[in-house]
């Protein structure tokens, strides 16, 4: 997809497709990270993954355990 650098205030935008957005779960608002790879030119924009509010990541780690743990009880369950 080609889309055009455009400014805006201060800063320096580039639109983001629609469909691009949808496949990623993205809408206005949504965090992203941005890595420019020097050796191969390019720059690298990905979609930030928020956690639940209050969810610290001992708990996620521990969720993630139970998982790969049980993952075959749950996927019967499911």
């Amino acid at each position: 997809m080609i889309r055009k650098i455009f400014k805006t205030g201060n800063s320096i935008v580039v639109s983001l497709p629609i469909d691009a957005r949808e496949r990623l779960g993205m809408q206005p608002g949504s965090e992203v990270e941005v890595e420019v790879d020097e050796s191969e030119g390019v720059l690298i924009i990905r979609p930030v993954k928020q956690q639940a509010a209050g969810i610290t990541p001992e708990f996620a780690s521990i969720v993630d355990e139970f998982i790969d743990e049980y993952q075959q009880v749950l996927d019967a369950l499911a």
